[in-house]
């Protein structure tokens, strides 16, 4: 296991303090270019690294304000903040010879859940425990992070790698904001293969998946039904109710039929309508996540779902908008990337287990940087790194087995080594 282990636990656990959401990592970022100015990395930030226009589901002005604030209050050094400015995310690079680029994308951004402060909750007894209310790191990514400086470090100290390491550190992966954005950087030119990673995702601490792929494709809208409030006694003919036209959306979202290119699914996950009891509802938001197993599949449900939206509003005489606060497409791995898992898993005798492919499930944004570096004639594979869990992922008991981190730092270190020497894939 990684000889560092016990400083990576001990930036997990910084990092699991101060979770920042989607687009507000400011003190993670900060933290994270730290270790890597400290190996020598180049460090490119914010909009050099994310093209701003591409983002999606950020924060108000006022909302990235305070984060960064809070961030500096915390120790954030202020030299780094400046270079992000108002947009999260960087990309650390080191050249150490001439070979291949391979890059090693990680997700930085926390979940906005309320951490159990029960003792049995390893987090909270350990004294690590988010001290950010209504924040949590619930999904892995401050292990994610801590992996990708392990490797760093890693690389940096031995001969056998003859190439660039690229590593992405990726905002706003919660809601599948960031991806696209990131994937739409120049920094993702010339890359040669593209490592992605996850800890946990169901399997146990000391096996590991060389290739999840095949994720849903995935579409989160935020809707918007605006009509005209009157009173629910006096005058109710005077509104145009858009309570009304929202659950009439509603129902007949659920009842899109299903499509014989792929799997759909779709869900209504909060519907909003602060309106008083005697009022006709002038105001009524909603969030709706549309999932498929193909491109093609999305965007039958999102042309379907969009009809749908428009013509409720037009049966309730109010109006409607509607905006993208989230997008991930669908990927699938690579051979060569895949056997440099398996031969980099199967040398490392604390691993248990290997499994070549295994189906992803859910959504992931890092779906668009693995396209992107697939199209522009890379390869690439999203691995899963198992570790132990006393609860599911986002869930306000989640944490990990921290060994895992010193595994994964392992496995991705040699994966890398192994296939930057693989010189038929970059003649």
């Amino acid at each position: 296991m990684t000889t560092d282990f016990t400083s990576l636990i001990e930036l997990r656990r910084d990092l699991h303090i101060h979770p920042e959401a989607g687009w507000t990592e400011f003190y993670t970022t900060a933290r994270l270019a730290e270790e890597f100015k400290r190996l020598g990395y180049k460090l490119a930030f914010g909009t050099k690294v994310i093209p701003e226009e591409k983002r999606l589901g950020v924060p108000n002005d006022s909302e990235l304000d305070q984060a960064r604030e809070r961030a500096k209050r915390e120790g954030a050094a202020g030299y780094f903040l400046h270079q992000m400015r108002q947009t999260t995310g960087m990309v650390a690079e080191k050249q150490y010879g001439n070979g291949p680029v391979i890059g090693l994308r990680v997700d930085i951004d926390a979940l906005n859940i309320s951490e159990s402060s029960d003792t049995a909750h390893f987090p909270s007894s350990a004294g690590f425990a988010s001290k950010h209310p209504g924040l949590m790191h619930a999904c892995g990514h401050d292990g994610h992070a801590a992996i990708g400086v392990g490797v760093a470090r890693t690389i940096d100290r031995l001969d056998a790698f003859d190439g660039t390491l690229r590593i992405f550190c990726q905002p706003a992966e919660e809601g599948c904001r960031g991806g696209l954005a990131m994937s739409r950087s120049s920094y993702l030119q010339g890359v040669d293969a593209l490592f992605s990673l996850h800890i946990g995702m169901g399997h146990d601490t000391g096996e590991i998946v060389a290739g999840f792929d095949r994720p849903l494709a995935n579409a989160k809208l935020n809707v918007k039904f605006t009509g005209e409030e009157a009173h629910a006694g006096r005058s109710p003919e005077d509104g145009r109710n858009a309570l009304q036209a929202a659950t009439t959306a509603i129902q007949n979202l659920y009842a899109i039929p299903r499509h014989a290119s792929g799997t759909t699914r779709i869900n209504i996950g909060r519907v909003r309508s602060p309106n008083p009891v005697n009022v006709i509802a002038s105001d009524t938001r909603m969030r709706v996540g549309v999932r498929a197993s193909t491109e093609a599949a999305l965007q039958y449900m999102l042309d379907r779902a969009e009809d749908i939206l428009d013509n409720s509003a037009r049966m309730h005489d109010v109006a409607v908008d509607w905006d993208q606060y989230g997008r991930a497409t669908t990927f699938t791995a690579d051979e060569p990337a895949i056997n440099a898992v398996v031969d980099a898993a199967e040398s490392h005798n604390q691993i248990s287990d290997v499994v070549n492919r295994a189906k992803f499930g859910a959504s992931e944004d890092a779906s668009y940087l693995i396209r992107r570096v697939q199209e522009l004639g890379g390869v690439a594979t999203y691995l899963g790194i198992g570790a132990a869990r006393p609860a599911g992922h986002h869930t306000a008991h989640f944490d990990f087995d921290e060994d895992a981190i010193g595994i994964g730092v392992d496995v991705v270190a040699d994966s890398i080594r192994r296939i930057a020497r693989r010189e038929d894939l970059y003649q």
